[in-house]
């Protein structure tokens, strides 16, 4: 853990989730039944809140790990203060009619259907029908299919395209022969993206009319509907790209973390119907009087570590006092000392936050694949799952670990390193436990860790049940039960409106469940 300062300031708790890419077999089963649930009506046909991308690969939109192009996120001005990358108030205000920096529908594809109606109506004769595409947004032929949400699938076309990822661009020159697209020495693995629901998000400053805002009880961003002007700034703010624009509303939407889900304390949609079991999701206390600082420390290698400096130990009394003090409740305290997600980020620290070069604070993170080196060591002749051959072997795997830096600590390899060398520890030394074999501390003690914590960790990478991969807290079903006990549903109760009106005018913060737009509350 991080050494942490005797001072507390004001505790926040955030809904947070962690990605194991070591399991993810890359079958968009997350990302299917998210745009069934949220992204299935018109004006939302480009729209994947949930997407998983191949890398190394463009991605979706094309290429959006580009911020020179798409001036996404924040930068840190001389003064040691942060900025959005678009620009400050006066120039966004110049550009509100005409916002340059936004990717095009070209960008993401050109969604389309076919026309399945000339194979269904086709009468019987000798010719054999065909079902053309169309475009979904305009109705009209579509002549050549050239890209898609999922183009760079398992190295599609990689020597093509796979050498335009931004990260490549980048470090091919560093790390030369290690990134090579010919088939017997190509490298590839699944990254998926949702919302990073930021502890400092750039899309919510972004926003000229105020519609985008950070719920305060969870974490959560969202998108007022009602105060949505259609402007776009936060398309451009938001260097993940995870802010849409619905054409046929005018409005921006995005992930809302299935917040109604959370909120009766289920997993999101994409967690729930994971056939990997890769997703994790908990509650993380932090200092929010720290965000500021950590987000505009001077070198960026220092953004994973300074992020980790404002989590807090929820196992900590003088934690436990403050947020009771900041009106935290005990169930929610409770769920963060159960929490997945804080043992993979803070206790074992073998999770990384997605590109915080962006300054974004992001709060879904990734636990970075080993790739093959355990076949790579037994290739060789040696023995694979040993641990002194796997600690050898980090710097040869196929995945560049520059790669892996780039993409999850602003470069710094060091952090990857030690992640991955948790990870080939563990495996040695479970393979010893499932062996029968004596424990061996000294593998435990070479990364860190003892061997209870070495086979705690197992358990929750590889075997970890439902009710330890998501540990969501259920007070706002409390406060829904209660909440429908005080107002029976009869043709006098105000469900479905914006809030309870309260004396003077305001409306009370409870939820609307019923209710798809989200009840606005501060952050």
């Amino acid at each position: 853990m991080p050494r942490r300062e005797a001072t507390i300031g004001r505790v926040m708790a955030q809904i947070a989730m962690v990605m194991n890419l070591d399991k993810c077999i890359g079958c968009h089963t997350c990302s299917v039944t998210c745009k069934q649930a949220w992204t299935n009506r018109q004006g939302t046909e480009y729209v994947w809140f949930n997407n998983v991308e191949t890398l190394p690969g463009q991605g979706y939109p094309r290429r959006w790990e580009d911020q020179e192009k798409w001036k996404g996120g924040w930068e840190r001005t001389r003064s040691g203060k942060l900025r959005l990358r678009a620009g400050g108030r006066l120039k966004r205000l110049g550009q509100v009619f005409a916002n340059p920096e936004l990717p095009g529908i070209d960008d993401y594809y050109q969604p389309w259907t076919y026309e399945y109606k000339n194979l269904i109506d086709a009468p019987a004769g000798n010719d054999l029908p065909v079902a053309r595409p169309v475009s979904s947004l305009t109705g009209e032929p579509v002549e050549k299919i050239e890209w898609g949400p999922n183009w760079d699938d398992n190295l599609g076309g990689a020597p093509e395209n796979a050498p335009l990822d931004p990260i490549v661009e980048k470090i091919r020159d560093e790390v030369g022969e290690k990134i090579r697209f010919e088939f017997e020495q190509s490298f590839m693995f699944y990254l998926p993206r949702i919302c990073e629901h930021c502890l400092n998000p750039a899309c919510v400053s972004s926003c000229p009319s105020g519609a985008m805002y950070k719920r305060e009880e969870d974490g959560i961003v969202l998108v007022d509907q009602d105060q949505c002007r259609g402007w776009r700034m936060c398309v451009t703010g938001c260097p993940y790209k995870k802010v849409y624009f619905n054409h046929a509303t005018g409005k921006a939407e995005k992930c809302t973390f299935c917040f109604p889900r959370l909120e009766v304390g289920l997993p999101t949609v994409c967690s729930e119907t994971c056939v990997g079991r890769m997703r994790y999701l908990g509650v993380m206390l932090y200092d929010a009087d720290k965000v500021a600082e950590a987000a505009a420390v001077e070198d960026e290698h220092d953004l994973y570590p300074s992020q980790l400096e404002c989590f807090l130990d929820p196992n900590d009394p003088a934690v436990v006092a403050a947020a009771k003090a900041s009106g935290i409740t005990h169930e929610w305290i409770e769920a963060a000392r159960r929490s997945p997600v804080y043992d993979l980020i803070a206790t074992y620290q073998v999770a990384l936050p997605l590109h915080p070069e962006y300054r974004t604070m992001p709060m879904v993170w990734y636990v970075p694949p080993l790739s093959p080196v355990v076949e790579a060591v037994a290739a060789s002749g040696h023995d694979g799952e040993d641990a002194g051959n796997l600690f050898g072997a980090i710097d040869a795997m196929r995945i560049p670990v520059e790669y892996l830096a780039e993409l999850l600590t602003a470069g710094d390899t060091y952090p990857v390193e030690a992640v991955l060398r948790r990870m080939a520890a563990m495996r040695a030394y479970m393979r010893r436990v499932n062996l029968g074999e004596e424990r061996e501390e000294s593998i435990a003690s070479a990364v860190g860790l003892t061997g209870a914590e070495m086979e705690d960790l197992f358990r929750l990478l590889a075997i970890a049940k439902y009710e330890d991969r998501y540990v969501v807290p259920s007070a706002a079903r409390a406060d829904a039960e209660a909440l429908a006990d005080s107002h029976p549903l009869d043709e006098t109760c105000p469900v479905g409106d914006a809030g309870r009106a309260e004396p003077g005018g305001e409306v009370a913060p409870g939820r609307v469940l019923l209710n798809l737009s989200p009840t606005r509350r501060s952050a």
